[in-house]
């Protein structure tokens, strides 16, 4: 009785306080505040009364999601702590810098009270955490500096959200509610912004907004399995992006930077979307035409070189979506990822040893089974081709050739790498309606009951984590050492535990993009898979765990999946539909 008293106590007191003209960011404080009191009488409510944990759990759960839209973006590090996977968390800065940290908040706690086994310990242990965590958020959280392009940014980060880990089960990992908890959002973002009704100069823009969010709210309702996400994508978050750039245009917003998703970007699914600078390190220039013609050249060079027979393109061949076809590339210990889309990493090779393009050239310039030569003998070798000297000039003025600049514009051709012209992305776009209803079908099953969208996320379809795209992550899915199912043996790559020796690494790598996958084979670190069909085999076993190997920190859920052949199908198809035209490369 106590906690629904201070709930109405909490909700009284801010309906009256609305019905005064006070200034936005008052009225949001004052919101936010609520909402986040309500989590924390909630939370309470599970050590108080374990036989109604779960209800209590679920009302946490749903004031914690009108929170997300706000909290999300002004407290990046606290809501990550709070909405983390149940994984642990390993930090590696350098060898004398390696935290281990195990994970706690709402994913955590929703594993814990809904397993087959109680752990009350464990539960009282991560409900405190939360609630400590809430506390020090209401403490420090302040709305006293925020604008109108602040409140956008927030805006429009939770219509991404929603759109690519939302409905994706993502971060409910046990009751899959994540159209539930979507619904929740999306009523946050109705009452944040009916706060901001007198910002719009057209009223017929903000009551399309109201009515776009009702219509939104109407269709996330039903079964998890059976969301049409392709559609929802297709008629409501892209709607929403074009609705978010008309209230740009009508508040007179001007942003003072743009983020990782471009400032006037319609849709997930452009070559307009992203802001490649953001992936690149904070030194390097502008992205530019000429450059990219010049690293063009380079790329394909073999005079780079020791023996003038290799390139960049003896292991990336455009024609195999800049892959070579081999299990093993030559001269190296693993198979050969694409470039496509790789600007848009945090991190670069499997076991993310490189953090950023132009530092992982420097790998292949000096492995002795690769370029073989140093960055001196580099610039020497440009240096001597007069051209070079004529080209270098006009695109990097005033300045003797350096291997800097080589790297950048070798690092500026790959960058542009990202045409997304699939036949999917011209359907997503409205630009074409040739997807059959296997491709759509296997685009919803991606994203949904086959979980591969909560590794591998839309649009990109690789391991770099939106909203924010500030971390590539890497798994440990139990990859084995050849194609059986019977005696199978994990891969003896040690992945990521060869950059910092981390125990809890062993046998970590990053996530690939699956942009056209169909072209890329073999596939996994140690190409063990020839076909798609095989993979989709592994996964739907539930990786390593499912055919014997056992694994303490595989990320993968070891459950199988349940997928029909049917159903397998029409993701491959769906796959099939990423590939792009290698023509123009």
């Amino acid at each position: 009785m106590i906690s629904l008293f201070m709930l109405f106590i909490i909700f009284s007191c801010t309906k009256e306080k609305k019905t005064e003209k006070l200034p936005v960011n008052t009225i949001m404080q004052q919101q936010f505040d609520a909402d986040i009191l309500a989590t924390i009488v909630y939370l309470d409510s599970i050590n108080q009364n374990p036989s109604n944990a779960e209800n209590n759990f679920k009302e946490a759960k749903k004031y914690f999601k009108k929170l997300e839209p706000i909290l999300s973006g002004l407290d990046v590090e606290n809501y990550g702590f709070l909405n983390q996977p149940n994984i642990l968390k390993v930090e590696e800065e350098d060898f004398t810098d390696i935290k281990i940290k195990s994970p706690s908040g709402f994913q955590v706690l929703e594993e814990e009270l809904f397993a087959d086994k109680i752990d009350t310990i464990a539960i009282i242990k991560h409900v405190n955490l939360i609630t400590g965590r809430l506390k020090l958020i209401k403490k420090n959280t302040s709305f006293d500096h925020l604008k109108p392009y602040h409140f956008l940014w927030l805006l429009r980060k939770a219509i991404v959200r929603v759109a690519l880990t939302g409905i994706t089960g993502f971060d409910s990992p046990v009751l899959e509610n994540s159209l539930g908890d979507s619904r929740i959002v999306y009523q946050s973002l109705h009452t944040y912004l009916s706060i901001f009704k007198d910002e719009f100069s057209d009223k017929n823009l903000f009551n399309t907004w109201q009515t776009e969010i009702e219509t939104t709210l109407d269709n996330l309702e039903g079964n998890f399995n059976k969301f049409d996400r392709y559609h929802f994508i297709k008629n409501h978050t892209h709607k929403q992006l074009n609705l978010w750039n008309q209230t740009v245009t009508d508040w007179e917003v001007k942003f003072p930077f743009e983020l990782a998703i471009k400032n006037d970007a319609t849709s997930l699914f452009s070559s307009n979307t992203f802001n490649v600078n953001y992936f690149a390190d904070q030194s390097q220039k502008e992205l530019s035409s000429e450059k990219v013609i010049l690293g063009k050249r380079l790329f394909y060079d073999t005079n780079l070189s020791s023996t003038k027979k290799i390139s960049c393109a003896t292991c990336h061949q455009p024609e195999k979506a800049f892959t070579d076809g081999l299990k093993i590339s030559k001269g190296v210990t693993r198979n050969s990822p694409t470039l496509m889309y790789a600007a848009l990493q945090q991190a670069f090779f499997y076991d993310k040893r490189a953090g950023g393009l132009e530092g992982q050239i420097i790998n292949v310039v000096e492995n002795q089974n690769e370029f073989h030569t140093d960055l001196e003998t580099l610039e020497n070798a440009v240096l001597a081709d007069t051209t070079y000297i004529k080209d270098f000039s006009k695109v990097y003025p005033n300045r003797k050739i350096n291997n800097n600049d080589i790297r950048n514009a070798i690092a500026s051709y790959i960058r542009s790498l990202i045409p997304f012209n699939s036949k999917f992305d011209r359907n997503i776009n409205n630009i074409e309606n040739t997807l059959s209803q296997n491709e759509i079908n296997g685009f919803n099953l991606f994203n949904g009951k086959a979980k591969c969208a909560t590794c591998h996320f839309a649009p990109l379809f690789n391991g770099t984590v939106p909203p924010d795209y500030k971390e590539s992550e890497i798994e440990l899915i139990g990859v084995p050492a050849s194609n059986d199912t019977i005696n199978a043996v994990i891969s003896e790559d040690l992945g990521r535990y060869m950059v910092y020796q981390t125990p809890e690494r062993k046998h970590f790598f990053k996530t690939p993009t699956v942009r056209n996958a169909d072209i890329t084979g073999p596939y996994m670190h140690n190409g063990v898979y020839n076909t798609l069909e095989e993979v989709m085999d592994f996964y739907n076993r539930g990786g390593g765990a499912g055919i014997g190997i056992d694994q303490p920190y595989q990320t993968l859920p070891p459950d199988p999946l349940n997928l029909t052949k049917h159903e397998i199908d029409d993701i491959i198809a769906f796959i099939k539909s990423l590939n792009e035209n290698m023509g123009e490369y």
